[in-house]
C-alpha cells in the first residue's frame, strides 16, 4: 500500500508538473519615470526674461503632453535630495516614449535639468486567479498545455481579459496631490525563492496581497508596471493618494503579509507633489507648486 500510495503520488507530481509556472499577464501603457536635479546656480544665473522664456517653453510643451490622449505625462516636484522634478510619462510604446524622452532633452530647460534616475517598464496586470483557474479547467477538458488548442484557448481568454480590463491597462494618471514610486523584486538565490513555488501557492499568496491593497480603495490608487528585461528591478509601483500618510500605512501592512515578508525586496522610494503644467513657473521660482484639480 505505501509503495502503491508513493506511485499515486509520483503520477500526481508529474500531473501538477505540466500545469504552466508561469502566470499569465496583460500589459498596457509604457512607462517611463524621469528624474531631474534642477542646476539651480545655473538657473539663478539667467535674467528674469530669459528664465520666463525657458519657463513659457517648457509649460507649454508640459500642457500638450497632459491633455494627450495618445499618451500623457504627469509632474511631480520631488521631496529629498533624490531629485527636483519628476516627470512621469504614460505612452502607447516604446518608440512614444523615446520620442517624448527627446523633446524634452531638446527643450531649453533641458539645460538646467540633470538627470538622477530613470526607470522604464510597461503597465501589467498579474492574472494569477484567472491564469490557475484557466489551467485546471483547460486539463479537464483533456488539453495539453502549448498545443495548438491549448494555445488558442488562452489567446481567446486573454482577449475576453484586455476587453474587459481595458480601463485599468489604459489609465489616466490618477489627479491626486501626491504620488509614491518604488522599484521591487520577487526574492532569488537565498533560502526562499519565489520562482520555485509552485503557481496556486502563488496564486493564494498574492490574493491575499491584493486583499490589503483593496482595504485602501478609495484611499489610495494603485498602478503596477512590470520591468523585467527593461530595468534593473522586476516591478514598479506607482501610489498616488491626497493624504501621504497612507502610503506609510499601506507599505507597512503590507509588509507582513506572506508575499512580501518571505519575498518581497524593495528598491528606493521616490515621493513627490504632482502639479499641473501651468504651476511649472512656481518651481522654479522656488515655490511648492499648487495642486489644480482636473
Amino acid at each position: 500500500m505505501k509503495h502503491e500510495h508513493s506511485h499515486q503520488r509520483s503520477t500526481q507530481d508529474a500531473t501538477e508538473q505540466k500545469i504552466p509556472a508561469v502566470p499569465l499577464a496583460l500589459e498596457g501603457w509604457s512607462i517611463l519615470h524621469q528624474m531631474f536635479r534642477l542646476r539651480w546656480s545655473a538657473w539663478k544665473a539667467l535674467t528674469a526674461p530669459a528664465r520666463q522664456e525657458v519657463t513659457t517653453e517648457a509649460a507649454t510643451l508640459f500642457k500638450e503632453w497632459a491633455q494627450e490622449e495618445a499618451g500623457h505625462s504627469g509632474f511631480f516636484s520631488m521631496l529629498g535630495h533624490k531629485g527636483d522634478l519628476m516627470v512621469l510619462h504614460f505612452r502607447r510604446s516604446f518608440d512614444d516614449l523615446n520620442d517624448a524622452e527627446l523633446r524634452l532633452a531638446h527643450t531649453k530647460l533641458a539645460e538646467f535639468l540633470e538627470p538622477t534616475t530613470s526607470y522604464l517598464s510597461v503597465v501589467e496586470l498579474g492574472l494569477y486567479e484567472s491564469s490557475v483557474r484557466l489551467y485546471a479547467s483547460l486539463k479537464e477538458k483533456g488539453l495539453q498545455p502549448y498545443t495548438q488548442e491549448w494555445d488558442q484557448a488562452v489567446a481567446a481568454e486573454m482577449t475576453r481579459l484586455r476587453q474587459t480590463m481595458a480601463s485599468r491597462l489604459w489609465p489616466d494618471i490618477p489627479p491626486r496631490r501626491y504620488l509614491c514610486f518604488y522599484p521591487m523584486d520577487k526574492k532569488r538565490g537565498e533560502e526562499k525563492n519565489w520562482y520555485q513555488v509552485d503557481i496556486t501557492e502563488r496564486q493564494k499568496m498574492m490574493a491575499e496581497h491584493g486583499m490589503i491593497g483593496r482595504r485602501y480603495a478609495g484611499h489610495v490608487t494603485q498602478i503596477i508596471s512590470g520591468s523585467v528585461g527593461f530595468d534593473d528591478w522586476e516591478w514598479g509601483v506607482d501610489l498616488f493618494a491626497d493624504d501621504p500618510l497612507v502610503f506609510k500605512k499601506l507599505v507597512y501592512e503590507m509588509r507582513f503579509d506572506e508575499a512580501s515578508a518571505m519575498y518581497g525586496l524593495f528598491g528606493t522610494f521616490y515621493v513627490g507633489l504632482h502639479f499641473p503644467a501651468t504651476e511649472l513657473g512656481a518651481l522654479l521660482n522656488g515655490r511648492a507648486p499648487a495642486f489644480v484639480q482636473k
